[in-house]
């Protein structure tokens, strides 16, 4: 972070500061365990927390000052309306210090993915911010644009939400240069209503973009093919096969573990190899293509380097331990993203004999329809290559309901009611050869269930 008066900091957050402001700082927390000297902390408020109670400490710590909403004794305070609000309008006014490229990118499902294949695209040409793990919200955003300096050439920020509002105040706190959006799924529904209103939501994101502030689609999705854009914006769509597209893929080859094709833009052709599975992430490289060419960088360069991402974690991450190859994608979960894994499912290498096994954990905050959603991917179960379906929670009853109905073996299914016993089954069931998908809602903390594998 480059250095920041205190005196800029007040007039930035509009707060009133009664101490000298001349005094520089070079990093600003939320958290007192990361305050430095010459820090500023700011009292965030939650419904379990409130950051005013750590202020004082934050001083004793080395802060030279603290936002709050309120005097705190013991604490030189910067007082504001609202703290929540200073912390966006400081980061806004952090990130106007950086005339760079930024990339905000959003969607229901697959954004973590493009933006980490956006970020792989970019750092072809130029020095690139990212947003690193789940700092895709109102307050792990600013923190992410508070890493910038003036070493940094470009930027890719992913925005999150799940109720009307917050995407418009993400977009105008980072005021991105180049729009994403990956695609319109039912994340949140339960909170927004409909599928048109997390378009309408999601299209917030360009409330804090100039007029002319491009936006990068994805036409397969129905909802965004349908989008009208307004005051000359142009927009860049891409498409799996869709041969009018600005871009779209051709010659999709999966085998060993990897996708082949190519990506076919303004007449040339242009090979690209993944190493994950699944058309979702062909669509995915062709948004970081997208917004490669957009910003200069060779259409080649582009197709090579969104191939430099690499999975891992708790997304996708596919792995061979004691001869079984494991699928773990729990870090979230949607219907579309449950179809997407299936896929992965019945592409992954497994041996002639082996079993492909779907290890499945509720979706969640899907709303009133959320036996339907199960269901529904219940029935994708069986039209995939799984061999057996094993589920966990209160709603994955539902995934059986549908795949027996479609026609897959009953005695092939079952149902846990806690990780435990979910896990010691797989155990029974498991052998070298098979492949184990592992898929569901973060809070439904599937990954404790491939640990137990060990």
């Amino acid at each position: 972070m480059k250095k920041m008066s205190l005196a800029e900091i007040v007039s930035a957050v509009d707060g009133s500061f009664g101490y000298p402001s001349d005094t520089l700082v070079d990093s600003i927390s939320t958290d007192t365990r990361k305050i430095t000297e010459n820090s500023v902390f700011l009292a965030l408020k939650g419904e379990n927390f409130d950051g005013h109670d750590f202020a004082a400490e934050a001083m004793k710590l080395g802060a030279a000052a603290v936002i709050t909403e309120r005097p705190v004794e013991g604490a030189k305070c910067i007082i504001v309306d609202s703290t929540a609000k200073a912390l966006l309008d400081l980061a806004h006014y952090y990130r106007e210090k950086f005339s760079i490229p930024l990339v905000g990118i959003t969607g229901s499902v697959g954004k973590t993915t493009t933006k980490d294949m956006i970020a792989c695209v970019l750092a072809r040409k130029f020095k690139t911010l990212k947003t690193e793990g789940n700092h895709n919200n109102e307050v792990g955003m600013p923190q992410t644009l508070f890493g910038l300096d003036d070493s940094y050439e470009a930027a890719v920020i992913e925005m999150g939400m799940n109720h009307a509002g917050e995407m418009s105040r993400l977009s105008s706190c980072s005021a991105p240069t180049i729009c994403v959006i990956t695609n319109i799924g039912v994340s949140h529904i339960e909170n927004l209503g409909s599928q048109e209103n997390i378009l309408k939501a999601k299209l917030e994101i360009l409330d804090g973009a100039a007029p002319d502030a491009p936006l990068i689609l994805n036409r397969d999705d129905k909802l965004l093919a349908g989008i009208e854009l307004h005051g000359g914006r142009r927009a860049m769509y891409y498409s799996l096969r869709k041969k009018d597209c600005d871009v779209y893929a051709s010659n999709i080859v999966s085998e060993n573990n990897r996708i082949t094709f190519t990506i076919n833009y303004n007449g040339g052709k242009y090979p690209a190899e993944l190493e994950v599975l699944g058309e979702h992430n062909i669509r995915n490289a062709l948004a970081a293509f997208c917004v490669g060419v957009m910003l200069g960088i060779d259409p080649a360069e582009c197709a090579k380097g969104a191939g430099d991402y690499k999975p891992g974690g708790l997304r996708q991450n596919v792995s061979v331990r004691n001869g079984i190859t494991l699928i773990i994608d729990c870090y979230n979960a949607a219907p579309d993203s449950m179809k997407a894994a299936l896929s992965v499912l019945s592409q992954v290498s497994a041996a002639e004999n082996g079993k492909r096994i779907c290890v499945l954990a509720d979706m969640l905050e899907l709303g009133k329809n959320a036996r339907l959603y199960h269901k529904n991917v219940g029935e994708h179960v069986a039209s995939s290559k799984a061999d057996m379906l094993l589920c966990f929670g209160e709603n994955s009853q539902f995934y059986i309901e549908g795949a027996v109905k479609k026609g897959f073996p009953a005695d092939a299914c079952k149902h846990f009611d806690t990780r435990e016993e979910l896990a010691e089954y797989l155990k029974t069931q498991v052998s070298e050869g098979d492949a184990v998908l592992f898929k569901g809602s973060r809070g439904m903390k599937l990954e404790e269930v491939v640990e137990s594998l060990g």
